[in-house]
């Protein structure tokens, strides 16, 4: 049965490559940097089982320490040029879009025909991990199919790959170390710690109230932690479950849902959601950094209160 773990290796490998090519790299005053950086990322990967917490530990601050002194320069990989560019999107087309539509069709095509096979009794993929394995196969075979219809050499995705990895930084891995840190909070009690806090100061014994702090904590908790998946733990073991569903009788699914989204609506509104808001200003060379985040205030702050309403409405029927 191929598990998840076929994932990591192959996410490893990648990784490692860019750190080859990083150390290799003339023209990066910084390429040493870089290559520590993603030659660590790839160990991670690579053999984090086999690390333990400690040194799981040790790998983290070390990549906060490299990101931290600034020892992260962006790579310059040869590519085409800009008029060249120009000539193969003149020459090719629509079809420049087959192996970004490549994406959709295998994965569905590994959820709904791979997951299902078995043999010998045993499934050919970990039915609890189809949906990251089929995407692994299909940015697999979408590599595959561009190189092929545009001909493109070997090495061209990885130094791609790297050039893109080297414009956003160290920002790729927020939504990893924020998860990790969200599950951290969990364990240590900080939920719990958080909801005797808003119930000492805040009354909750009107529901509205009650929903009212929790939507809008998950918002504001968001964009102290840069995730919604690293607030959610927090919030719900601090006033979702107890209050919400179990004092309220809250159904589960809709409180969680909502207030996941009112979670996202943090996101749009926070620079520590760095890889959401600051990196498509830097890939776009906009000359505000900000720029993404001033845009988006106006949808989440309605939609944040259209959250409360639907919680308040759908949750206690």
């Amino acid at each position: 049965m191929i598990k998840l773990s076929a994932v990591y290796i192959l996410s490893g490998l990648v990784f490692g490559a860019f750190a080859v090519l990083s150390a290799m790299d003339a023209n990066n005053r910084k390429r040493f940097g870089n290559a520590v950086f993603w030659g660590l990322v790839a160990v991670s990967y690579l053999a984090g089982d086999h690390l333990g917490d400690l040194g799981n530990g040790i790998l983290v601050l070390g990549l906060a320490a490299i990101a931290g002194f600034g020892l992260l320069g962006r790579g310059q990989p040869a590519t085409t040029s800009l008029e060249e560019r120009k000539v193969l999107a003149e020459r090719f087309g629509e079809k420049l879009f087959i192996p970004a539509l490549t994406l959709p069709v295998v994965v569905a095509f590994g959820v709904l025909v791979l997951k299902p096979l078995e043999f010998g009794g045993t499934p050919l993929l970990d039915p609890k991990q189809a949906t990251p394995l089929s995407l692994a196969l299909a940015a697999v075979i979408a590599v595959g199919v561009a190189l092929i219809l545009l001909r493109q050499p070997l090495i061209s995705p990885l130094q791609e790959g790297r050039r893109l990895m080297d414009t956003v930084g160290w920002a790729a891995l927020l939504p990893q170390m924020l998860a990790a840190l969200g599950a951290i909070f969990a364990l240590a009690g900080v939920g719990q710690v958080i909801g005797d806090l808003v119930t000492t100061w805040i009354p909750m014994d009107a529901r509205l109230t009650a929903v009212a702090v929790y939507c809008l904590g998950m918002a504001g908790f968001t964009m102290i932690m840069g995730n919604a998946f690293a607030a959610f733990p927090v919030m719900t073991a601090g006033i979702g479950l107890p209050i919400l569903i179990h004092k309220f009788g809250g159904d589960p699914a809709v409180v969680a849902s909502i207030g996941m989204l009112s979670g996202f609506c943090g996101t749009l509104m926070t620079p520590l959601a760095a890889n959401f808001n600051l990196v498509p200003a830097a890939l776009l060379e906009l000359p505000d950094r900000y720029a993404v985040i001033k845009a988006q205030i106006p949808t989440a702050l309605p939609l944040l209160i259209a959250n409360v309403v639907l919680m308040y409405v759908l949750a206690f029927r």
